[in-house]
């Protein structure tokens, strides 16, 4: 189990597994959104050691925070990242005129999460360009613990050729990062997907990562919490899964 591996060999796994998977593809290389956290910054160092050389990080704000860019330009310098920015406002602004009529028939609250996954479903269009355009394969940062809940945008941030760290609880990931020498301000930074104004990942779930690790790790958690979470697993179900096919 990842738990029981050191660092060092966990890291080295991790990159002849990206190696292998690009090389059986056919592709030559990756490419991966950056968004200036902690798991987009593991997935860019891990990516770096894989593909030296035909590795690329995309950073893809669309009315995201100045610190996020910020932020990812710190990981991209401070880790040796090729780096592209590209601003996605327009675009969402320009889709979003197109369908904010149909908001006036739903609650303001599923209004605003259609509004918000639009965000990531954009940045996965833009990461298969560029995987067309080079021969790449994309590189998604969930990890086990948001993958347990479904706590990713289906065919958005949840849209990916592999998934290195899906195996890692997000304390596991931390632990890595550190090993990585990402930035000590990406260890600290509050879990965000950025998808609405000081919007974080623990107040949006409603338990903190603490928790949701123990659980996914086999842990003791509060009754009421565990109750919650496996509520949102039972619910996100159709997320982790290929679309159903009839069996007649």
């Amino acid at each position: 189990m990842p738990e029981k591996m050191h660092p060092v060999e966990l890291a080295e796994s991790l990159v002849e597994w990206i190696r292998r998977r690009v090389v059986e593809a056919g592709a030559v290389g990756v490419v991966y959104g950056l968004s200036g956290g902690l798991d987009s910054a593991v997935v860019g160092a891990l990516c770096r050691r894989a593909f030296p050389a035909t590795s690329l990080a995309l950073v893809m704000p669309c009315h995201s925070t100045e610190l996020d860019l910020q932020d990812a330009r710190l990981i991209a310098d401070a880790l040796g990242l090729r780096m592209k920015v590209i601003v996605l406002d327009q675009v969402f602004e320009r889709l979003l005129g197109l369908l904010e009529p149909v908001a006036a028939e739903c609650s303001e609250e599923r209004a605003l999460l259609a509004r918000a996954n639009i965000k990531p479903r954009l940045r996965m269009i833009v990461l298969y360009y560029y995987a067309s355009i080079y021969n790449y394969l994309v590189v998604g940062s969930s990890n086990k613990s948001e993958l347990a809940v479904g706590y990713f945008t289906k065919y958005g941030d949840g849209g990916s050729d592999l998934l290195p760290l899906g195996n890692l609880a997000k304390c596991q990931v931390r632990e890595l990062a550190a090993y990585l020498n990402v930035p000590e301000r990406i260890l600290a930074k509050p879990p965000s997907a950025g998808l609405w104004e000081n919007q974080t990942d623990e107040e949006e779930m409603g338990f903190s990562y603490e928790v949701l690790d123990s659980y996914v790790l086999g842990g003791e958690v509060p009754p009421l919490l565990k109750e919650k979470i496996e509520g949102m697993k039972r619910r996100s179900e159709h997320k982790r899964r290929m679309p159903p096919i009839p069996d007649f």
